[in-house]
């Protein structure tokens, strides 16, 4: 974990943030998964909210990510969920009349979760890598449950 710097301050400051597709529906294809990674650039390059790993398993995503100090968590998952949900809805009109009836993309339930130095930034980066794989096979599941000591 690198040392940011913003016009007056300097901050070293990362999230582990999970939220979910709305109705838990399972869109998260790889069509849509694309334009979310595209839209991620457009919210690196806009609001310097730095994407370091985003990881997605069918119906919710995984997000590793640091920004300026003078973002709450709150705000970045609001923006990320925002932006992406409207790219979403862009590219793919069809899932908002015909899957998500209600207008929005994103679930208003989240996690967040602050990451300290270096040990718990690679578990949370290896933990997100991992997500989508395939569930059948029980090796990789167990040696993933073992990064958290379950």
């Amino acid at each position: 974990m690198e040392l940011e710097a913003g016009a007056h301050s300097v901050y070293k400051i990362r999230y582990h943030m999970v939220t979910a597709v709305k109705y838990r529906k399972v869109l998260l294809n790889p069509e849509v998964e694309g334009c979310i990674r595209e839209a991620m650039k457009g919210i690196n390059e806009r609001y310097n909210i730095k994407i370091d790993e985003i990881g997605f398993d069918g119906d919710h995503i995984y997000i590793f990510c640091g920004a300026k100090a003078q973002y709450s968590p709150s705000q970045v998952i609001r923006i990320i969920k925002s932006i992406t949900a409207k790219q979403v809805f862009k590219q793919f009109p069809k899932l908002r009349r015909e899957e998500l009836w209600g207008g929005e993309f994103w679930s208003d339930g989240k996690y967040i979760g602050t990451v300290g130095e270096a040990t718990n930034e690679e578990v949370i980066k290896r933990y997100i890598r991992n997500q989508g794989i395939n569930k059948t096979d029980a090796n990789q599941r167990i040696e993933q449950l073992r990064l958290f000591r379950i």
